[in-house]
């Protein structure tokens, strides 16, 4: 009786350590919600830009449906949470941007009668689009259901990296379906107006059509080649070219092309189609599509996604609550969409000087935001995605290799000129500091250094070694540009020092303090004058400036105040020391702007803090370096706490590509980047009760954190591997050779900790 007695508990112990196992096995795909920042809520301006299509890391293809069918600065993705209808599916996708591209190859299936117009977002009687509800609308990663209530279809949608899967269920009673492609379907009617140049439908058989479409918009002359397959036979086609319709033809070229195929679905199963993408050539969408979607497993597929997924999300794992996982897992599965693969899968590419190449061993990719992602996407990528950040570098090296210049902002594979400065080279040389193998120092150094030199759009070079700063009379955004390019020529100076260069190194650090040529001890601010040496007037530092007519960009004199990261030493000096520098800090962060005299690239205020754009992402860190870490502590909290949320607004601005949400992924475990590229972390206030990263070299870090209550935000004490840790910093060599760091936090700020002289040797 006793054995047995034993038997039972020791039975019951491993029941119930099994079920704790299974319970901490939970998949961290199901944290994450795609419709986070999908759109604002209740009239709020706030929202993220998103779409919550299918998609796998990193890949290609975005598949994604469509609601809108003219420009939206706040649904640039194409997808607005509030619109009432869905014009279709399409390929192509951009997370977060101020500019409404891509939208490839829409795809959407009918019943009844033909349209071939999208119609009225608001009516969709008016064409082929159909009403939907987010009660019958469901996303997770790689895989996005909606029923579409005008035909009564359920579509569902995956991907792999380079191929969408679409399934379409018909209602029953069904004699005859159809899917119709709009090679004419575009969004980007605006300042960089999309125009069709060419395209092509050619149906090879009763099963399989492929095509392209050259287009030519915020990208130049973009060429997208395509190969779909269907599950049935196509039983009658009919391609339209603007008013020409072709019945049952076999190929038809045009610029303004859609196609109608119809199917028998009286048998009741759904109508399965796949589509290849390539760059490059319809045979190469051919073995893309081959080679990733070999049969028509749509259930495979989506298992498959979601096991990519969950292998990249499992890099980081943390420990909260319900609400906090989602928003963190949400944040990092936003972070790891882009940059996007561009190579097929036989390894050929389009270069940036159209000319087709071929590198089977490293894969190109591209989609470089770079104004916004060299804040805080790509260092993190350097910690938790260093193979693909090696590759990241050696694709902005290759339009170097054909451009003459590295990457302003690089669409599919070419360049568009958006934005200032050169922050491909921040990221080059924060990655070849990092230690991050398969780069090529030297021609890396070449690369940013010439980069450096080559004057093109916003980068008169010729003026910036002439006047010592950018005249605005000569050059518009010139206080932005002054700021931002005296960071770049830092990056190259260190990476010039490193290799021995002593010559370049004196030259680019003498660059990089031409930033205090356009201070002001009067107004105590930086500002635009022309090249008279005469200030302009009148100044008033809370005017805003968009992307031309002004001297600051999308910000204004307040917000650009504090973008010298590479010298605070320097700026904290030009302000008169270290009391000066942080009453200015307090300042920024209480002061109160009318509504009416901000601009849509300003949002998620505190005081003139304005988180929903870039150049104030590193302000609220800025205490670290003059002794008050507590009130990092305090306005990190703020930012992390009031304006992410796990809604579909979500974000307190435009996620641009991944840095939005790096900037939270950072700041949840408790440490940002303020210089990207010195491999210096200041410390916040850490969110997760504990959070470990697994790094590629076997390595982890883990973060432990001790509190009584979420008001706990302020740092009691600090041990880095056992030992008292009293800087508010980290190196990432802390991070990469693993390790633990712990945390004790109170309600109340201890003024002791973090505020030693030492923590001036850590920058």
């Amino acid at each position: 009786m006793r054995i047995s007695l034993v038997l039972i508990c020791i039975g019951w112990l491993v029941i119930v350590k099994a079920y704790g196992q299974q319970e901490k096995e939970v998949r961290l795909t199901s944290y994450v919600n795609p419709f986070i920042g999908t759109g604002p809520v209740d009239g709020n301006s706030l929202s993220g830009n998103n779409y919550p299509g299918a998609t796998v890391p990193f890949g290609m293809v975005q598949l994604s449906p469509d609601t809108k069918d003219i420009p939206d600065w706040n649904a640039a993705s194409g997808y607005d949470y509030n619109d009432p209808t869905i014009a279709g599916f399409s390929h192509t996708h951009l997370s977060g941007t101020g500019v409404a591209e891509f939208f490839d190859l829409l795809v959407m299936p009918m019943t009844g009668e033909r349209h071939t117009q999208a119609g009225d977002v608001n009516d969709s009687s008016t064409g082929y689009r159909s009403k939907f509800s987010h009660d019958k609308e469901q996303a997770k990663p790689g895989y996005y259901k909606v029923q579409l209530l005008d035909y009564d279809i359920t579509a569902e949608l995956t991907a792999t990296t380079r191929a969408g899967f679409h399934r379409y269920t018909f209602p029953e009673q069904t004699h005859e379906g159809y899917i119709l492609l709009d090679l004419n379907h575009t969004l980007n009617k605006g300042a960089w107006g999309t125009k069709i140049i060419q395209s092509q439908i050619r149906v090879l058989n009763d099963h399989t059509i492929e095509g392209f479409r050259v287009l030519t918009g915020w990208a130049k002359m973009r060429k997208v080649y395509f190969r779909a397959e269907f599950s049935k036979p196509i039983v009658r086609n009919l391609i339209i070219d603007g008013e020409y319709e072709y019945e049952n033809e076999r190929v038809v070229n045009g610029n303004n092309l859609r196609a109608i195929f119809d199917f028998d679905v009286t048998d009741g199963q759904p109508v399965l189609m796949k589509i290849g993408l390539s760059p490059v050539s319809t045979a190469n969408a051919q073995e893309n599509l081959s080679s990733e979607i070999a049969d028509w497993n749509f259930d495979g597929i989506v298992a498959a996604a979601d096991a990519l997924w969950e292998k990249e999300l499992r890099k980081i794992v943390v420990e909260g609550s319900e609400k906090k996982k989602t928003v963190f897992y949400t944040s990092l599965y936003h972070a790891f969409l882009q940059p996007n693969l561009m190579s097929d899968a036989n390894g050929d590419y389009v270069a940036t000087d159209y000319v087709t190449r071929n590198n089977k061993e490293a894969p190109f990719y591209s989609t470089f935001s770079l104004w916004d992602t060299y804040r805080a996407a790509h260092p993190l990528y350097t910690i938790v995605q260093q193979r693909r950040s090696t590759d990241f570098v050696n694709s902005l090296l290759s339009q170097y290799d054909a451009y003459g210049y590295l990457p302003i902002w690089q669409l599919w594979g070419q360049e568009n000129y958006c934005m200032i400065g050169n922050h491909a080279i921040p990221v080059i040389v924060d990655a070849i500091f990092k230690g991050l193998p398969g780069i090529d120092i030297e021609r890396a150094y070449e690369a940013v250094k010439n980069s450096s030199v080559t004057t093109h759009l916003n980068s008169p070079f010729k003026l910036w070694d002439q006047y010592q700063y950018m005249p605005e009379d000569l050059q518009t955004q010139s206080v932005s540009i002054t700021l931002e390019m005296a960071y770049d020529d830092w990056c190259v100076a260190q990476l010039a020092k490193k290799l021995g260069k002593t010559s370049d190194y004196e030259y680019f650090t003498k660059r990089s303090l031409y930033y205090k040529n356009i201070y002001d001890t009067k107004s105590a601010f930086f500002r635009g004058k022309n090249s008279d040496g005469k200030w302009l007037e009148p100044f008033d530092p809370l005017e805003y400036g968009a992307n031309g007519g002004n001297p600051f960009t999308e910000g204004n004199a307040w917000q650009y105040f504090w973008y010298v990261p590479h010298d605070i030493e320097g700026l904290i000096e030009l302000t008169g020391g270290k009391s000066n520098f942080s009453q200015k800090l307090d300042t920024f962060f209480t002061l109160e702007t009318a509504a009416d005299a901000t601009n849509h690239n300003a949002s998620g205020f505190i005081g003139q803090y304005a988180h929903g754009n870039e150049p104030s992402h590193h302000v609220s860190y800025l205490y670290n370096y003059v002794g008050q870490p507590w009130k990092t502590q305090h306005y990190v909290s703020e930012i992390v706490n009031r304006l992410y949320t796990d809604n579909h607004a979500g974000y307190p601005g435009n996620e641009d590509c991944g840095q939005m949400s790096s900037w939270y992924v950072f700041s949840a475990l408790g440490f940002y980047p303020v210089n990207p590229a010195d491999g210096v972390y200041a410390i916040g206030s850490p969110f997760f009760s504990e959070a470990t990263i697994q790094l590629e070299n076997g390595n982890r870090f883990r973060i432990k954190t001790k509190k009584k209550s979420e008001e706990d935000i302020y740092i009691q004490s600090a041990k880095l591997n056992g030992k008292p840790l009293n800087v508010p910093f980290l190196k990432h060599e802390n991070i990469i050779k693993g390790g633990e760091l712990e945390f004790i936090l109170g309600k109340s700020p201890n003024k002791k900790w973090g505020t030693s002289p030492i923590t001036r040797s850590l920058y």
